[in-house]
């Protein structure tokens, strides 16, 4: 465990905060840092709980004035551990999560710290949602300001196309409002671009008619049907009908009331599919995978939204050690699979596993330079390859396995690129590829306008950089 690379007084900096201000000698000093990866391991100079802006920019002015770095945490998420950074001050934003809906206008408004189980109980009192993911303990604002994919995706597009607004503080303590019609580059610069261009303390999205019950179908096959369960999901995939989120996953079987106990662990492949729109259309879609290639086992019931948001809670529970990376497909290739097929049973911990996304429909309605978000607007498979496990010797395992995987795949892949969500390491030239050279150079100049000296720089970085006259 490593030690604040710098000190310096803290009553300065609770003095001037409403929330609390957490440091090495306080007793909650390790619950405050904490971060979902438990293999992140990083002790920060402060952990400051902010309840508003002004505690943020407070913040911010402080470590800027100490020479201290500064990192952020919303729902302290990602497998980076970005939230987090050894002698660094933690902007904490937990204590800001409260959620406002307005069900005639079909808006909701959060705080920065917010996570979209606190977002989705709140709009599902009003039959209304937003896409926002498939892990109810994600932040709000990672998810957000990296793109979002969810199960409604493909009904609505991604979190960030859905945000209306947001309430930033800036690096110099400015608090700002980014919408279409107030500091438009900064609002184009945070759907999609993460958090390189300030501290987002509340998000205003658009709601959508959901539910409050939708239809869940989950079919699992065994790793001897793999590939006939893989050319059935792909054919299920590819013929979508609208009203529907999907995800493919290689995993183990859950062991969940709903598993019959003789396959509890069992690897293979499992293919879930959301209904949201006619019972019917549903219905017939089960039927079709049932006869296509009768599974090993599986569910199918009505469920209310916010609870298919939580059902993959327990495959991703906070503290498991984890590494991930990901790649953006064309489609679910015959080379693809095969891949998938070798590479599945390579794992060495049982809770690693591959969630497939297929993204279609709203996301490619929306332009490519519409936002800052850096995959591109065609129907895509994100690819995720995911190592999570209860000790170090098995994640060390599979991070191999994850790597190797990943590269098996590269050669499949759309660009050289990928997901900001899914990165455990912040290269900078996967990042640029990301975003690709005409995105990037617009992000560098917005963030050299709005954070010249890169103060907020633990993320997948935009290097700030004014264009040449």
């Amino acid at each position: 465990m490593g030690m604040p690379s710098a000190t310096s007084d803290l009553d300065d900096l609770r003095a001037g905060l409403t929330g609390r201000v957490i440091g090495p000698g306080n007793a909650d000093y390790d619950a405050a840092r904490s971060v979902f990866n438990g293999e992140i391991d990083r002790c920060p100079a402060a952990v400051a709980r902010c309840v508003d802006a002004a505690d943020v920019a407070a913040t911010i002015r402080y470590a800027r004035d100490a020479g201290l770095d500064l990192t952020v945490r919303g729902g302290g998420h990602s497998f980076a551990g970005a939230a987090v950074s050894d002698g660094a001050v933690m902007v904490h934003l937990g204590d800001m999560n409260a959620v406002s809906v307005d069900p005639v206008g079909r808006t909701a408004r959060c705080g920065g710290g917010t996570t979209w189980a606190q977002l989705d109980a709140a709009t599902a009192e009003h039959g209304l949602a937003t896409p926002g993911g498939i892990v109810s303990h994600t932040g709000v604002a990672g998810l957000t300001l990296g793109g979002g994919f969810g199960w409604l995706t493909n009904d609505f597009g991604l979190s960030c196309d859905n945000l209306l607004a947001a309430t930033v503080v800036t690096a110099d303590g400015r608090t700002l409002r980014a919408a279409a019609d107030e500091h438009p580059d900064l609002f184009w610069a945070l759907r999609g671009g993460g958090g390189n261009f300030g501290v987002v303390t509340e998000f205003e999205f658009r709601l959508h008619p959901v539910g409050p019950l939708v239809q869940l179908g989950m079919f699992f096959w065994d790793l001897e049907r793999g590939r006939d369960a893989l050319n059935l999901a792909r054919e299920i995939i590819d013929a979508l009908p609208p009203r529907m989120g999907a995800l493919i996953a290689g995993m183990n079987a859950p062991p969940a009331p709903s598993v019959p106990p003789e396959h509890h662990f069992a690897p293979g492949f499992a293919l879930v599919v959301v209904g949201f729109g006619a019972d019917s259309e549903h219905a017939r879609l089960v039927d079709s995978v049932r006869a296509g290639l009768p599974p090993l086992f599986d569910m199918v019931a009505p469920m209310p939204y916010a609870a298919v948001q939580q059902m993959l809670d327990e495959s991703a529970p906070w503290g498991v050690l984890g590494y991930e990376k990901a790649i953006y497909l064309s489609g679910l290739s015959d080379t693809a699979i095969s891949v998938t097929l070798d590479q599945l049973p390579r794992r060495q911990s049982p809770m690693s596993f591959m969630p497939i996304f297929p993204i279609g429909g709203a996301f490619t309605a929306v332009a490519e330079d519409a936002s800052a978000f850096g995959g591109p607007r065609q129907p895509v498979i994100a690819f995720n390859i995911a190592a999570l496990a209860h000790s170090q010797e098995l994640l060390d395992a599979d991070r191999v396995w994850v790597r190797g995987c990943w590269e098996q795949l590269r050669p499949l892949a759309l660009n050289a690129g990928g997901y900001v969500n899914f990165m455990s390491e912040f290269d900078d030239d996967r990042v640029r590829a990301t975003f690709g050279a005409t995105k990037y150079a617009r992000l560098s100049e917005i963030k050299a306008t709005y954070d010249p000296d890169n103060v907020f720089h633990h993320n997948p970085n935009i290097k700030p950089e004014l264009a040449a006259v």
